[in-house]
């Protein structure tokens, strides 16, 4: 199977870069493993959004939990669209303030999906 290619929405790559090294390695490998079809142990549907093509990737280490999110929901890319430390400490649902950027960003992906892919 071909490789999905990944793009980086908004600041999630630098985003990526602040976190501490061995949740870059697990978001990184966990990412190639969407990249190439399957869904990693560590990713779930992020409520929210309707359906499975919004899902996060969960990640802890001793400085707290991590979330990636990202879409599949065009066919040939993996957009990442949020990466986050989270910090609520109101149970396990994700921060209002995250899941507007995430809809934000996924409107971004589905434009720029349609400038690249559907000409």
């Amino acid at each position: 199977m071909k490789q999905k290619e990944l793009i980086w929405v908004g600041s999630s790559k630098n985003d990526l870069k602040d976190c501490p090294e061995d949740i870059k390695d697990e978001m990184g490998y966990a990412l190639r493993k969407v990249q190439q079809g399957e869904q990693p142990n560590n990713a779930k549907v992020l409520k929210g959004f309707g359906s499975a093509g919004v899902l996060e990737i969960i990640s802890c280490d001793e400085s707290g939990t991590y979330r990636t999110v990202y879409t599949v929901k065009m066919a040939e890319v993996v957009f990442v669209l949020h990466i986050f430390q989270k910090k609520s400490k109101q149970g396990i649902k994700t921060p209002k303030k995250e899941m507007d950027l995430v809809e934000s960003r996924l409107k971004q992906a589905q434009q720029i999906y349609k400038e690249r892919y559907q000409k």
